[in-house]
């Protein structure tokens, strides 16, 4: 689970699955991604989540 840092800066904790389960996700969205400008535009349209703590 991921855990918010308050200080100076928000920072956020992620833990090894998270990080796992975010590049899975950016995979499976950017698949048929063709360039940089197509994948910026497909994860514009799809937000990725992350559980907080």
């Amino acid at each position: 689970m991921a855990r918010i840092i308050e200080g100076k800066r928000r920072i956020i904790r992620l833990s090894t699955d998270d990080v796992i389960n975010i590049v899975q996700e950016y995979k499976r969205l950017t698949r048929r991604a063709c360039c940089y400008e197509h994948t910026r535009e497909i994860l514009a349209k799809f937000p990725v989540y992350i559980p907080e703590d």
